[in-house]
């Protein structure tokens, strides 16, 4: 018998072709075992929600065009880095979309450098048109916020803490401000006391993360307000790695380049005199507990306050707005517990340096901006934003609040809130931290 050497002219091509086959199943067979648990894991997360099991926040259109794009590439070379094979593959995971009307040429990417502006997930399905454009008085409103961002995220001469961070820099424990919508594209940084409550509100009717009797809410009102701030109605960064493990990053960075990010701020010293009115003169059992005996028992001469809250006010105790400062000012504190997020500064909560923010809104001018955002995110069809309060603290009120604090602890807590006075605008206020 006549043994043929391996790769004679003999064996034949096709005999060779099916040797060189049967090899190359296997050895992609040993591939996908190796890699199953986390690129199998990211490929199931990818096509089911982001927030909740109701639907697919993928639209049919753009689930086929992905498994149309993953039949095209199966001729391509296999990438032999794993990261980059998945970012390539979360990069066409949205569905191109148009320029919104909003974009403007000389945008800026994620970087902050200028060129094409980024293409953003719009649902076309509810675009609206518009009879009248957006005024030109608000488009310059928006571009002058953003470029005053940019202008200090830039300057070397003005620092602050966590300013020369990357995104990558940021723990996850920090990202917990940043609620995604897949449905729409959206990602919102909520801020206390800065009509927060609303916005959530539009977020969980957006997104659909709740239900009632099988339906999403249809009037953000109807929401509950237990459910509002239940941090399990809402989907947050600081969740990725939880869903998504080591490619959690990954997503974040392919939504936050695709996705419309907005925040709403305001006057930094009003925000502390809402706050404390809320939490400290209103009948808050957490609040007196965890922060309320505290500053009872270091500034004042009560060293055995009342338990209760309820209890504290029936004595008439209760923590003047000058212990509210004392506590924000001591080095003590935060030694202890970090800042509470309705008196935490907004850039430590929402990363303007690392985060393009597409709109900067204000409390001062909710209403305009509120209108403007819907507009901007193309959902102004589906949801209102609810009529603002008529009783909210005033920035006239200034004067009559801090007129009882010493010069002193005034300059110190403009220094403490510096930065959010200068990265969103508002003018160091003269008059008050005058002697």
């Amino acid at each position: 018998m006549e043994f043929l050497p391996f790769g004679s002219d003999k064996m034949g091509k096709p005999r060779l072709f099916r040797i060189f086959l049967i090899l190359g199943s296997l050895f992609m067979i040993l591939l996908i075992i190796i890699y199953w648990d986390d690129v199998g894991a990211t490929h199931f997360y990818l096509h089911t929600t982001v927030s909740g099991p109701h639907s697919s926040r993928i639209p049919p259109k753009s689930q086929a065009k992905v498994r149309h794009k993953a039949d095209d590439d199966k001729g391509n070379v296999f990438l032999s880095d794993v990261d980059a094979f998945i970012n390539q593959f979360l990069e066409g995971t949205s569905e191109p979309s148009e320029q919104t009307q909003e974009g403007t040429p000389g945008s800026r990417n994620q970087s902050g450098e200028a060129g094409k502006p980024e293409e953003k997930f719009v649902p076309r399905r509810e675009w609206k048109i518009h009879q009248t454009p957006i005024s030109a008085e608000q488009r310059q409103r928006q571009e002058d916020r953003k470029q005053t961002l940019r202008d200090l995220c830039s300057n070397s001469t003005i620092n602050f803490p966590g300013k020369k961070r990357t995104f990558d820099d940021i723990p996850n424990n920090e990202l917990n401000h940043l609620i995604v919508d897949d449905r729409h594209g959206i990602i919102y940084c909520y801020v206390p006391k800065v009509a927060c409550s609303n916005w959530k509100r539009i977020m969980i009717m957006l997104s659909e993360s709740l239900l009632v009797d099988g339906a999403p809410y249809q009037d953000p009102m109807d929401i509950p307000r237990e459910h509002v701030h239940n941090s399990s109605s809402h989907f947050t960064f600081n969740n990725f790695w939880k869903r998504y493990g080591k490619f959690s990053r990954h997503l974040m960075k392919v939504k936050l380049k695709k996705y419309t990010k907005f925040l709403f701020v305001r006057d930094p010293f009003v925000r502390l005199i809402s706050a404390y009115r809320n939490k400290f003169e209103e009948e808050n059992s957490d609040f007196y507990r965890q922060y309320g005996v505290v500053m009872l028992k270091r500034y004042t001469n009560h060293s055995n306050p009342p338990a209760s809250v309820v209890d504290a006010i029936s004595a008439g105790i209760r923590p003047s707005f000058a212990n509210f400062i004392q506590y924000l000012l001591d080095p003590q504190t935060e030694k202890k517990i970090s800042f509470n997020e309705h008196w935490k500064q907004v850039y430590r909560m929402c990363h303007p340096c690392q985060i393009n923010y597409d709109f900067v809104g204000k409390l001062e001018t909710l209403d305009e901006d509120a209108e403007q955002l819907l507009r901007v995110l193309r959902v102004d069809n589906i949801v209102q934003f609810p009529p603002s309060r008529h009783n909210q603290t005033a920035a006239s009120w200034e004067g009559d609040w801090f007129s009882s604090i010493p010069h002193k602890w005034k300059q110190d807590l403009y220094r403490l809130y510096e930065t959010d006075f200068k990265l969103f605008g508002y003018p160091k206020p003269e008059k008050l931290l005058q002697k």
